[in-house]
């Protein structure tokens, strides 16, 4: 496998590769379609300005994050980019069927030869209830604590690879390595806690932890992938990846506008009231009860935000504390402009270049 497929060059300025997460969110007045739209907006941009690579998270039930179907999103912007890394961050495997997994990307591999990634995370990307309605059972524990053994799986259909005698030994994922000699994607563990971690570095697999929503789990999980590492056929030394929620604007009090909108909307997640993702004049205006404020005040506190200056100030001081390998950046804002803008300011200031 390529190496270079998973080790990123920085480019301009910036001490590591950047990336971008897209959570492809839906504002209040906006639609699935303007959101979907914007996706390919901002993948157009990241490639223009040398960002390494675009990953889709998928999400379910949320009506603010139009990402459900990763796979078919990916397929979308392969269809509008030529150069830049695409790939999910991350397809939760316990929703799927490791052999329906291993086709979707052999597929998009067979699309966009070389340019896509597969990131995989444990944890079911929404409530009990739809995890429920997606696995068409209840056992909800039987899909994270079958994690290893999907991922086995998942790896094995990928590399057509099952021993003889194996159940599924005459079962080809197709597309496949059986149908030219491409490869296929690099696979990625996703976590926010240390169980993937030690299992991403167990397997000698890169690791992209969620900075964005579990910041005090970051350094433990970095230094229990890091320790736990052994050299593979994929990677010869650690290579981690952290998700970090920034946004940057034209003044610090758009920022903070633009922000507090996220914030506002995951207190309603938290609570069971989901949506679209509120204006900022809703959010400004929304009164917060005391519970609420202290939560907002603790997710903001993990997202960076501000100028374009202060916002890689910022990113260049997580860096150095985490060691991460690559920085992947998502902003998260009501409107399609804020976001665009957002992406074209860290760019400028990290004097990425016009490719």
């Amino acid at each position: 496998m390529d190496v270079d497929a998973i080790r990123g060059t920085a480019a301009g300025t910036a001490p590591v590769p950047l990336s971008v997460l897209d959570l492809v969110t839906v504002g209040n007045g906006y639609t699935a379609n303007r959101a979907l739209r914007t996706s390919v907006e901002i993948a157009r941009l990241a490639e223009r300005r040398g960002f390494h690579r675009h990953w889709v998270a998928e999400h379910h039930s949320m009506p603010g994050v139009a990402s459900s179907a990763p796979a078919v999103i990916l397929a979308h912007l392969a269809a509008h980019t030529s150069r830049i890394r695409l790939g999910s961050g991350g397809v939760m495997l316990p929703n799927h069927a490791p052999l329906v997994i291993a086709e979707q990307f052999g597929t998009l591999e067979a699309m966009a030869p070389g340019r896509i990634d597969l990131g995989l995370g444990r944890a079911p990307g929404t409530d009990g209830a739809t995890a429920a309605a997606l696995r068409r059972t209840d056992r909800l524990d039987e899909g994270a604590e079958d994690f290893p053994q999907q991922l086995a799986e998942l790896t094995r259909f990928l590399d057509d690879d099952f021993p003889d005698g194996h159940p599924y030994a005459r079962i080809h994922a197709v597309p496949g390595p059986v149908q030219g000699p491409s490869g296929r994607p690099p696979i990625w563990l996703l976590g926010s806690s240390g169980f993937s971690a030690r299992l991403a570095g167990v397997l000698g697999l890169p690791f992209a932890f969620a900075h964005h929503f579990s910041a005090a789990n970051t350094v433990p999980a970095l230094d229990l992938y890091r320790d736990s590492f052994r050299p593979s056929a994929v990677l010869d030394a650690p290579y981690a990846l952290i998700g970090v929620s920034a946004l940057a604007a034209d003044d610090e009090r758009e920022a903070r506008r633009q922000t507090l909108t996220n914030a506002l909307s995951m207190v309603r997640l938290r609570t069971g009231r989901p949506g679209l993702v509120p204006t900022p004049e809703e959010a400004e205006a929304y009164e917060f009860s005391p519970l609420e404020r202290e939560f907002v005040d603790s997710w903001l506190s993990n997202v960076i935000s501000g100028t374009a200056d202060e916002v890689r100030a910022g990113l260049d001081d997580l860096q150095k504390r985490t060691g991460a390998d690559e920085l992947m950046l998502t902003a998260n804002a009501h409107g399609p402009e804020a976001r665009l803008r957002s992406y074209a300011l860290l760019a400028d200031a990290y004097g990425l270049p016009e490719l």
